[in-house]
């Protein structure tokens, strides 16, 4: 059974929906009217553009291009979750591209070659689907992660110096930091994999069943993807705290001043 297309017309008849939180907005000064149309107006044009770009990626299946196109995929992942931190960029951009995509094509190439076992490992509906949810996932963990584990050392200054004088190594010292912070990032994801199946119906499965296929190989998948993104997030966040210290510690182990955009605000 083919899924079932949205007209025009009808998608439209979705955005009369928007009223609803427009006037509640209105009626109680929430002053959600802007973002909320802004970000409505936004979504629509970028999924629009990707779903013009990724029916000639199918298309073409390109191994080059679909790898391309997951880098690229990874880049404004990495600006995302430095964005959404309060590091400058210029200090942990490297180390975070390299932990993102060390994670993201680790779990991929895995689930590729030995679950699914794609004779073409860089298929684009697998590889930019697949990447597409690890990294949107990953994303909100490394934002909690490397914000927690900087400004926590930050606020807790005094204390992380007096290990240090107590001969402990830097990475010794930072250790409780850095399982809080993984913990945190965590946390979401561990939380809604609970719940996956009673609560609510989560995209991947929903996905594969409208797209024709039995509850039962949803299931799997969803099993699949939910694994994949814990694995991912830990990897990616663990090794991002790990290869952003060598930029953000002096020699002496000091956590450095200038890796923040604004001290005031940490």
């Amino acid at each position: 059974m083919e899924t079932i297309d949205i007209s025009v017309y009808s998608l439209l008849l979705v955005f009369l929906l928007l009223a609803v939180p427009v006037i509640l907005s209105w009626v109680y000064r929430l002053g959600l009217i802007k973002p909320l149309l802004t970000s409505a107006g936004r979504m629509t044009i970028q999924l629009v553009l990707i779903g013009i770009f990724l029916k000639y990626l199918f298309l073409w299946n390109n191994a080059l291009i679909n790898f391309l196109w997951l880098v690229v995929m990874i880049l404004v992942a990495v600006f995302s979750a430095i964005r959404g931190s309060s590091m400058k960029p210029g200090k942990i951009l490297v180390p975070v591209f390299v932990s993102f995509a060390f994670a993201t094509f680790a779990v991929i190439f895995y689930v590729n070659i030995f679950v699914i076992r794609l004779d073409h490992i860089f298929d684009a509906r697998y590889l930019i689907v697949l990447g597409g949810m690890l990294l949107g996932n990953s994303l909100r963990g490394n934002i909690v992660g490397i914000d927690t584990f900087y400004k926590s050392l930050w606020k807790d200054a005094k204390k992380y110096l007096y290990v240090l004088s107590l001969g402990a190594t830097c990475h010794e010292a930072a250790r409780p930091y850095m399982k809080e912070s993984i913990r945190l990032a965590l946390k979401p994801t561990i939380a809604s994999m609970a719940t996956i199946g009673i609560v609510a119906l989560p995209g991947m499965m929903t996905g594969v069943i409208l797209g024709g296929a039995s509850p039962e190989v949803a299931i799997k998948y969803q099993i699949m993807i939910m694994i994949s993104i814990v694995v991912s997030t830990i990897i990616s966040v663990l090794l991002t705290i790990l290869m952003t210290s060598r930029a953000c510690f002096t020699k002496y182990g000091i956590l450095r001043s200038d890796i923040f955009l604004n001290k005031n605000n940490v």
